[in-house]
């Protein structure tokens, strides 16, 4: 878990997790702590499975969001949503119609139906309500929670050669400007450290690395392919426009580049938000971007570092737990 200095609650955002552990699924709730926050969004990969992406393009009417939903569940889970907008609704928040309001929240989902858990065991719209509720700025737990509860990395030598991946957090942050990234982590490609060294994904029949890319250039059709998706968000305090939080969103997909190799495949669904306050200090955009970028890049190698596995995926998290 990460604690008091997530840097979650001077950006205004909560997060909330709900898991089903047994049907190795879940989700993840972002959330404005009191208020509503400006959001854009980059689809990075071509296999996405999206609700509301719309609110978050630049020309687009509605100018914040009341929270972003990354869930497990495939298409199934996207009906999740339902219940972030009940608990905005009981509570008067989202965009005003008259004598009531309309929650928006935006979301993006994971394939997460096979191999890990039951196929048929998809997060719910009670569920999302849950995560609201226990939804927290000062403390963010990690790893095999969440939209990160079925989450696997590494798969293109098959389900069965592949590791746990699950939900990791970042922070960058200089004299005047922050970033904070949340990550579910569920790729084709391997997850690799600062230094470009693999640390989970495809393992061989020996139990060794793979090389996803490696395979790939050498591939036979038998190598698998299917059933992957990497979501995201960013969320800086500088306050932006929603085009330049779009370039913001568009900028840190270089994290992904350097730490899941490969990324952005035709069989990934990759999705990156990007968050700001409704108000405050501007800050220059190359700035902006090098700490998205830099709390992402953390974001990403938490996210298998403290992964367990099960159903006999190994995950780091055995090992760090074990440490």
């Amino acid at each position: 878990m990460t604690g008091n200095d997530t840097g979650w609650h001077a950006l205004g955002l909560a997060i909330g997790h709900a898991t089903n552990a047994e049907g190795a699924t879940g989700c993840t709730v972002i959330r404005g702590r009191d208020r509503a926050f400006r959001c854009a969004a980059h689809l990075l990969g071509r296999a996405s499975g999206t609700r509301e992406l719309a609110v978050c393009q630049p020309d687009h009417l509605t100018d914040a969001v009341d929270a972003v939903l990354l869930t497990g569940g495939s298409a199934y889970g996207l009906d999740a949503a339902a219940g972030v907008m009940r608990w905005m609704e009981e509570r008067g928040r989202g965009h005003p119609i008259g004598t009531g309001v309309v929650p928006i929240v935006p979301a993006a989902t994971i394939f997460d139906l096979v191999p890990l858990g039951q196929f048929s065991a998809r997060p719910t719209a009670d569920m999302a309500y849950a995560a609201c509720e226990s939804a927290l700025s000062d403390v963010v737990e990690e790893g095999s929670v969440g939209a990160g509860a079925g989450a696997t990395v590494g798969k293109i030598t098959g389900p069965a050669f592949a590791m746990k991946g699950g939900v990791g957090c970042g922070h960058a942050n200089n004299d005047t400007v922050s970033a904070s990234a949340i990550v579910v982590t569920n790729a084709l490609g391997d997850v690799r450290d600062g230094q470009g060294t693999i640390i989970a994904g495809a393992r061989t029949s020996t139990g060794q690395f793979a090389d996803g890319e490696r395979v790939l250039r050498t591939a036979s059709p038998s190598v698998t392919t299917r059933g992957n998706t990497t979501i995201a968000l960013v969320a800086v305090s500088a306050s932006l426009t929603k085009g330049q939080l779009a370039q913001i969103a568009a900028a840190t997909s270089a994290a992904f580049f350097r730490r899941i190799t490969p990324c952005g495949t035709s069989f990934d669904g990759d999705v990156i938000f990007a968050a700001c306050p409704p108000t405050g200090r501007a800050a220059p955009m190359p700035v902006v971007e090098a700490l998205a970028v830099a709390a992402m890049e953390r974001a990403i190698e938490r996210s298998v570092r403290t992964a367990r596995g099960r159903d006999g995926i190994p995950g780091l998290g055995d090992v760090n737990a074990a440490g």
